[in-house]
């Protein structure tokens, strides 16, 4: 035993692990992406399943059609024209036909404000009361009035009428049945879910008159065209990447290929082959998604509130016309109204390969973790050699006499570290890194308040603020202060423990964005003052083609939007559906990649 413990105190003492750490972090990135990849394989992923019993989806016989399609023309029609009316016109009418079927009416004003533009509109919704309930439960059917193509949503309009009052003549729910109708799918749904659970603003936000019980789920009908469809888009991703649990889609999934024959599709691949390349090409499309945090459809608002929801959209030329779509929502409200608790067996966090293929979070968290670990490791390993005199980090491992007693040999040959630790001078490397995370409070506020007409300029000086600043930063340092290869070290090490820790905590909340920022923030593990021109201006370039500026332009070249809409984007999902990932961008990847150009472009005082 005492021979074990002096052996690993004496690997404690081996300089030569600390040669170790550079691979290791290296080492994490492959691996982190590595099995990232392999998770469309069949041996990663599995197939889905229906955790809650309850559901029962498909189980049941839907009766919506026959002379249900004679209400919907006629609804139809009633809505054609309203089409050119204002918000409050068209309301108006949508009241008259929530009495007629015998449904509870209220409406609810709201403003927003973004990009100095304000976002001003009136919901109306009724709710149809369970005759077997006592009001202590609800399901949400929202029609938007406008697409999230920005289209009228004529046929979902008219159907979600013609369920209602469908819906209104039997007596079999035990459910309150809230049907919802904003003026468009990004604003309205979320005044009236920040008001049904009192979050709301009232100053900009009026409170709801009427309301029910608990949310149980919600369905968001996006039907713009008039044309019979091929398949059903289950379009399922919320705000700030959170997800509904797996078992909505999966029931939705059962009751429409199951029972009614249509075929579903996500994330845009509507002719999936079921091979790798389209799983993995369906992956990472619900990774962008998810990553970018913005909310998908009129569903993405009742998510942060724990209400699983999605928004069906149907796509393609086929022979399945609106009652099928009504029956779809039948179905799935049926085994809705089967729920005896709220959804909770099933997962949370998961992957979606295809329809009913999916990883889950204990499968697919190591990835980002890895590339969170790097971080980590290569800050501890700065921090240790922080503390070693110069003259000690770079001595031969093995150190040989050629005089001496052999006792004295074989005590001055065993590998080992100096007892006397360098006092760490803290007080530069934390002003360096506290000053730059200060510094991007300055972003995170300027693209969250400008107008939209100012964002162009403001994100080019910015741009160029933030090229020429580590050049601004790296000069004062060595004019007053003459920073010594400690002061670089330990900057670079506090710089990468936040970033590392930030990523770890995010990536269990959002895997997505803390991967893609883990990997594309992976080269400043690696890089360090030198002495070399060359190599300096080298790894500048290099670090210059992943900063975040450089890498949200090139993300909006990539998409064929301007850069402004992307700016308005993130600023309407700042002020209106509390999307934190400019906070993500500008205070955690920002402040990282400034810290490592300072170390860049730094000059070690003798």
């Amino acid at each position: 035993m005492s021979r074990l413990l002096s052996s690993a105190l004496s690997l404690r003492r081996d300089p030569r692990i600390l040669k170790l750490p550079p691979y290791l972090s290296l080492l994490c990135i492959a691996i982190g992406v590595v099995w990232l990849l392999l998770l469309p394989l069949d041996n990663y992923s599995r197939h889905t399943y229906i955790s809650e019993n309850a559901l029962l989806p498909g189980q049941v016989h839907t009766y919506f059609g026959g002379s249900e399609q004679n209400v919907f023309r006629a609804y139809r029609q009633e809505l054609d024209a309203l089409a050119d009316k204002d918000n409050y016109e068209i309301n108006d009418k949508l009241e008259t036909i929530f009495k007629g079927v015998g449904i509870k009416v209220g409406r609810q004003n709201y403003t927003y404000h973004s990009a100095g533009e304000a976002y001003t509109g009136e919901n109306v919704y009724g709710i149809l009361q369970a005759p077997r309930g006592d009001a202590t439960e609800a399901i949400v059917l929202v029609a938007a009035w406008r697409s999230t193509e920005e289209q009228l949503n004529r046929n979902g309009v008219a159907l979600a009428l013609t369920l209602a009052r469908y819906f209104k003549r039997w007596s079999l729910w035990s459910k309150d049945i809230i049907l919802v109708v904003p003026p468009d799918s990004r604003t309205g749904t979320q005044a009236w879910v920040d008001a049904y659970h009192d979050a709301h603003d009232p100053d900009n936000v009026a409170s709801l008159p009427l309301k029910s019980g608990a949310l149980q789920g919600a369905i968001a009908i996006d039907y713009p065209s008039e044309q019979r469809f091929e398949g059903v888009h289950i379009i399922y991703d919320g705000t700030n990447g959170q997800l509904p649990n797996l078992d909505l889609i999966n029931s939705i999934v059962n009751i429409a290929g199951g029972q009614m024959g249509i075929q579903t599709a996500i994330q845009d691949m509507k002719h999936h082959t079921s091979r790798y390349l389209d799983r993995l090409r369906t992956m990472l499309r619900g990774m962008l998604s998810q990553g970018l945090g913005i909310s998908a459809g009129p569903h993405s608002s009742f998510i942060p509130y724990h209400v699983d929801s999605v928004t069906l959209q149907p796509y393609g030329e086929g022979w399945h016309d609106e009652m099928a779509m009504g029956r779809v929502v039948e179905g799935t409200f049926r085994s809705l109204n089967n729920l005896l608790e709220h959804l909770h067996q099933s997962f949370f966090f998961y992957l979606l390969m295809q329809r009913d293929r999916f990883v889950s979070i204990g499968t697919y968290l190591p990835s980002a973790m890895l590339l969170s670990a790097n971080f980590t490791i290569m800050a501890i390993f700065l921090w240790v050699k922080s503390g070693q005199p110069a003259a000690q980090a770079n001595r031969p491992a093995l150190v040989k006499p050629n005089r001496g007693t052999s006792k004295d040999r074989k005590e001055s040959e065993a590998p080992h570290l100096p007892t006397q630790a360098v006092e760490r001078d803290l007080f530069l490397p934390l002003g360096v890194v506290a000053g730059c995370h200060a510094a991007s409070i300055l972003p995170l506020f300027v693209f969250n308040n400008l107008p939209a007409s100012m964002l162009s300029p403001a994100f080019t000086i910015f741009s160029l603020a933030s090229a020429a600043l580590p050049s601004v930063i790296s000069h004062l340092l060595t004019t007053f202060s003459a920073p010594t290869t400690q002061h670089f070290q330990l900057t670079k090490s506090f710089s990468l423990l936040i970033l590392g820790m930030s990523l770890a905590t995010l990536a269990t909340l959002n895997f997505s964005i803390a991967f893609l920022v883990g990997l594309l923030a992976s080269p400043l593990t690696f890089v360090q003052p030198t002495r070399s021109v060359v190599a300096r201006y080298s790894l500048a370039g290099l670090l210059s083609a992943v900063a975040p500026p450089v890498v949200v332009y090139t993300a909006a070249q990539f998409w064929n939007v301007p850069v402004v809409e992307m700016l308005r984007e993130a600023s309407f999902g700042w002020n209106v559906w509390g999307m934190y990932t400019a906070v993500v961008v500008w205070c955690i990847w920002w402040p990282a990649w400034l810290v490592g150009m300072v170390n860049v472009l730094g000059v070690v005082s003798e």
